[in-house]
This record gives structure tokens, C-alpha cells and sequence, in this order.
């Protein structure tokens, strides 16, 4: 949880790095608090029928778009590439496979452009 808290206190901070922990464990709650506000759109009614989904998972969703666009963005920094390197979903199939690919990779172990190694050892 302190992992999802770390990225909603960035907010809309795309300088740095964010360790491949930092990035899963963001996405992980934020599955599980979409659910959740799938779920209790349901049970309170607010849902539409054809969609599933309604209005607290619309808040939800625009709420939680900028810092996980961020988070992603830091991540790819990790690397040593450029936030804009996540235009390459953009590329049907291949994109999508070489960002997920990306965003699996451990954290480049040195110092770059972007900052100093997160973990906070070198190897």
C-alpha cells in the first residue's frame, strides 16, 4: 500500500525514477480499487447495463489516469529511456508487447540521466 501512496504523492511528477516494484505494486492496488468501484457501482445502481461500469468508476478512473501515466513514464526512466518511449503501444501488437517487455526489466543498476539508481546500492 505505501507503494500505491508513493505514486499518488507524485501526482503529476514525471522527473526521476520509480523502481519496478514502485510500478507493480501501484498497478496491483490500483486493479483492486477498480474493482472495487466497479462492484459497489453495481450494487448502488449507478452502473449502466451495457457498460458495467458507472460513475464512481469513471471518477476513479479520470482520477488515477495522470499518476499512472506518470509512474509509467518514471519506470521507463528507470530504464534509461525516454518517457516518450511509451508511444510505442501505439504500434498494434509489437508496441504493446515491447512496452510490457520494458517495464518487466530490472532497473538499470547506474546512475543515468534521469537520476541516481532507486534501490539505492550498486551492484
Amino acid at each position: 500500500m505505501k507503494w500505491y501512496l508513493k505514486v499518488l504523492n507524485q501526482y503529476v511528477d514525471f522527473n526521476g525514477r520509480a523502481r519496478r516494484k514502485e510500478y507493480w505494486m501501484f498497478n496491483l492496488f490500483n486493479m483492486l480499487f477498480t474493482l472495487l468501484a466497479i462492484i459497489l457501482d453495481n450494487v448502488i445502481g449507478t452502473a449502466s447495463p451495457q457498460l458495467g461500469y458507472g460513475i464512481l468508476y469513471g471518477i476513479y478512473a479520470l482520477a488515477l489516469f495522470i499518476p499512472g501515466l506518470a509512474v509509467t513514464v518514471r519506470r521507463l526512466h528507470d530504464l534509461g529511456k525516454s518517457g516518450w518511449m511509451l508511444l510505442i503501444v501505439l504500434i498494434p501488437i509489437i508496441g504493446g508487447i515491447w512496452l510490457f517487455v520494458l517495464l518487466v526489466t530490472d532497473s538499470d543498476p547506474r546512475e543515468n540521466n534521469y537520476g541516481d539508481y532507486p534501490k539505492g546500492l550498486t551492484d
